[in-house]
């Protein structure tokens, strides 16, 4: 004999019937997202509601002079450029669970799917600022008689920390930001779990005979040093990234493609790179009678590219 189940993801009993499973879902991937990636909060991110690309204007200095009595004032050539960013391909993360099994399953699974969904895509973008971050470092000027960014060649010794080499590297790279007139309010370096953490261990980082300051040696927390926050991230780019040879599939785009092998860290302000979205993080899904499961999609679509390459330095183990 048929029965009639209860159905825990229709809404008042009626429609579709994981309904109310898609909203939960949309919004474990957001949290998934925002808890994962650490970049999208530090560089500047501009929405677009059609298009392919957004124009970012750039415009360089005005001089000053002392004046001459009686001498006509008149204005000055200033000049301008921009840098255009577009928008790349739709990035998906999709999912698909059977009817049958998730019935047979003893726990839940679209928790775990929401979870990887989200972390998967913040991935994806966190690796593709910090790429265009390094390679900002590496640009010239945005506008003629400006300034590039700069490549700290420190030596092996910023790999080990060895004579404080990294807290020594973040005090030079403050300075060459001051001396580019970089902006000093927002600057912050990323580097991978093994520098950070020898920063942690450097007393002159932190005082490890206390626990407030500085940062935490209880916690493992290192907050600034020479007023640049430090960020720590899986996600610095520190191989040699090849770009795609024309098919889809996980490398990157030829955009975000560099040999990074002597990568150790990155400082930065967020002037440095830009991020326009055409389609902000969604979720859609859809019961599929013909297959008897859920389709369930995170996306979105956005584009990242360089702004302000003075705003950017890296940080090198090349002697």
């Amino acid at each position: 004999m048929d029965i009639s189940p209860s159905r825990l993801g229709m809404i008042n009993a009626t429609g579709a019937d994981d309904a109310l499973f898609l909203k939960q879902f949309s919004g474990e991937v957001l949290t998934a997202f925002t808890e994962t990636n650490v970049m999208m909060e530090r560089h500047y991110v501009r929405t677009i509601s059609q298009g392919k690309s957004a124009q970012f204007p750039a415009t360089w200095k005005v001089d000053s002079y002392y004046h001459t009595p009686g001498n006509e004032l008149v204005g000055q050539s200033v000049k301008h450029g921009e840098r255009v960013i577009t928008i790349d391909d739709l990035l998906v993360a999709p999912v698909f669970i059977a009817q049958i099994d998730e019935a047979k399953n003893h726990y839940d699974v679209r928790s775990i799917y929401t979870e990887q969904a989200g972390q998967s895509l913040a991935n994806s973008a966190d690796k593709n600022v910090l790429r265009t971050a390094v390679l900002a470092a590496r640009a010239s000027a945005t506008i003629d008689g400006g300034v590039g960014g700069s490549t700290l060649n420190a030596g092996a010794d910023v790999v080990t920390n060895a004579n404080g080499a990294l807290v020594n590297v973040l005090y030079l790279a403050a300075q060459t930001l001051d001396e580019k007139d970089a902006p000093e309010s927002g600057r912050f370096a990323v580097f991978k779990p093994a520098q950070y953490y020898k920063l942690v261990l450097d007393d002159k980082a932190i005082n490890r005979d206390f626990t407030q300051g500085n940062g935490d040696i209880r916690t493992g927390k290192v907050f600034d040093i020479a007023g640049i926050n430090i960020v720590k991230s899986n996600h610095l780019p520190t191989t040699n990234i090849a770009a795609p040879g024309g098919a889809a599939g996980p490398r990157p785009l030829a955009k975000y493609a560099g040999d990074f092998t002597n990568t150790v860290g990155l400082v930065m302000t967020p002037a440095a790179v830009g991020t326009v979205k055409l389609l902000d993080l969604q979720t859609e899904g859809e019961y599929e009678i013909r297959r008897q499961g859920t389709l369930i999609v995170a996306k979105y679509a956005m584009g990242h590219g360089i702004l302000r390459p003075e705003c950017a330095v890296e940080i090198s183990k090349a002697a």
